[in-house]
Order: C-alpha cells, then structure tokens, then sequence
C-alpha cells in the first residue's frame, strides 16, 4: 500500500495511459441510424437531434459517402409514409417498392460492402401510431402484429437487407419471423431482435423525426417497464431461444447494468441502441456550455462497450471522424 504503490504512476503521462486503456470504440462498431423520405434532394434537419437529417434516397446515398469513407461499418433504415399511405395495419411498410426497400437496393449497388440494416415496424405507417393493429378495445393485436412484422423483414431482406430488425416488442415476433424467412429462402439474413427495449421517456426527439407518436395512450402495455428488471431479461432470453442471431438493448446508457447483465448470460452479439434522448441531452448540455462534446461522446460510448456491447447503434456515427479522431 501507499507509500510503496502509487497508482498515479500509472497515468502520469498520455502514453502510458494509452498503452494501459482500452482504446475508443473504432468506427467498424458504429451503426448509423437515419430517417428515408420519399421525393427527391430532400434533406430535412431534424430540429430536435442537432447533426441528422430526414433523407431521400438520393440525399442517403450522398450523405453516405463520407460516412463510409470514415470506416462507419453499418446502416440501420428508419423510413416514414406520407400520411395518405398510412392505414389502420401499416401496409406501406411491407410494399416491396416502398421507400425503405428501394433505399436497401440503391446502397447495395452503390456501397456493397456495407453493413444494411432495417428497422421493422409500422408505427410510422399506421393512421393510429402504435406497433401494430388495433383490436376493437384499441389494444395492440399481438398475433396479427407478428404476422404483419414477418412481411416486412421478409421485404427488406429480398431487398437485399443483410439485417433485419424488429422493434416493435411484440410476444412471438422472432419465431414469426425467422419461420417467414426461412419459408422464402431468406435463410442468411441476420435477425437482429430490439429484445429488451424499455418503455422509455428517452425517445422524444425519435418520435419527432419520425412522426411516430401514438395518437392515443402509450406503448406501456408492450414495451419493457424499466422498474421490472427480471422481465426485461426474459424478453432477451426468448428473443435467443426463438433464433435471434443478435440481441440488443434499448436505450443504452441509463441501462448499463441490463447491459452487463445480458452480456453476461449470453455468447450472441449485444446491439446498444444509443437513443436519441441520450444524443440530443449531450449535444443540448454542450451547446449551453456545460461540458464538451467531444469528450462527452467519448467517454459516453466507451462505457457501453466496457458494460458489453458489440455494436453501438449511434447517431454519433456519421461524425466519427470529428469526435473520435485524435485532434
């Protein structure tokens, strides 16, 4: 003990504490999260999340180069129906043609070594903004939902998606889905589950981007409670059992013992979906002075990947180059 050990002697200097830490996630764990629009030269800011952008496919494709360039490995698709095409089920959301699946086959002919994930749900296509239809007491169809979600990943991986990713946290959805897949030779894509995705208040600035509200009520009644930690796990549990290749955790860095938790009780791939509440709380505390970005960000994703995430779901990815790069 003290005199004789003296830990500072272990980060006196920058390049002993290079060679002692872990170093910064690098570029190939990122997977960028954005928003498809419909129409042309459409680049939207999103008022709500400094940096991101709702995108046609053209813009997508353009604002892609750079993000590639820098080494970012992957992309997940969000995409958002014009108001005329929502319905009480969702249906744009599985049209071969639309939007998200025309998006999946222009970036891999223009990028094919990309990494192509897309979310599958339909709250942005439905006239009513839940996960699924609605039974006649305005609860969520559980078994009608799945079947709807199988259609979906079912699209976008014949589109080419390498991921799918159902979020809608619906009872069955993976074995529903994976059944679907397998039944249309869609046999290597990769399903990757929102397995333990909470009823969180960190999606406001998502749900801004992506219109996505519920008209009425909540998603409380399928989304995991973050006070019910046991059932939390479950949901990752079944998710592996029913033959998810990846698992993920939603949102990300106030769930860090969920995290380590699950990292511990299973050997498959673990997501972090750092959310949009938590991109847009630091860009709001930097740009009022309060702490700097770049080591706020910094710091924020390495403890996801010390509490066990593979990959990091960030929004933070198509500015890699500016906060993760030695200045």
């Amino acid at each position: 003990m003290f005199p004789e050990v003296r830990l500072r002697r272990l980060r006196q200097s920058a390049g002993i504490r290079k060679m002692i830490d872990a170093p910064l996630p690098g570029p190939e764990k990122f997977m960028w999260p954005t928003f498809v629009v419909d129409g042309k030269n459409v680049r939207e800011e999103i008022e709500s999340m400094p940096g991101q952008f709702r995108l046609s496919v053209d813009a997508l494709l353009k604002e892609l180069e750079p993000i590639v360039d820098s080494g970012v490995g992957s992309v997940l698709l969000f995409g958002l129906a014009d108001p005329a095409q929502k319905d009480a089920r969702g249906s744009e959301a599985w049209n071969g043609d639309g939007t998200v699946q025309r998006a999946i086959r222009l970036i891999k002919n223009e990028f094919p070594d990309l990494v192509v994930a897309a979310d599958a749900c339909v709250c942005a296509y439905t006239d009513h903004g839940h996960c699924g239809p609605l039974t006649d007491c305005g609860q969520v169809d559980n078994d009608a939902a799945i079947e709807n979600l199988a259609k979906i990943c079912v699209s976008h991986a014949a589109a080419g998606a390498d991921i799918v990713a159902p979020s809608a946290m619906m009872d069955g959805q993976v074995a529903a889905i994976r059944q679907g897949l397998d039944e249309n030779g869609l046999t290597d894509a990769i399903l990757m589950s929102y397995s333990t995705k909470f009823a969180s208040s960190m999606y406001g600035p998502f749900r801004d981007a992506e219109k996505s509200q519920p008209g009425k009520g909540d998603r409380k009644g399928y989304q995991a409670s973050f006070g019910d930690l046991r059932t939390a796990l479950r949901e990752s549990e079944f998710d592996e059992a029913e033959g998810a290749d990846m698992l993920m955790i939603k949102p990300a860095l106030f769930y860090l013992d969920i995290l380590a938790k699950m990292r511990a009780a299973t050997d498959l791939p673990i997501a972090a979906y750092n959310v949009s509440g938590e991109y847009s709380m630091l860009h709001a505390t930097a740009q009022r002075g309060w702490g700097d970005l770049k080591g706020m960000v910094q710091e924020s994703t390495s403890a996801l990947v010390r509490a066990g995430a593979d990959i990091l779901i960030s929004y933070w990815a198509n500015q890699y180059n500016e906060l993760f790069r030695d200045s």
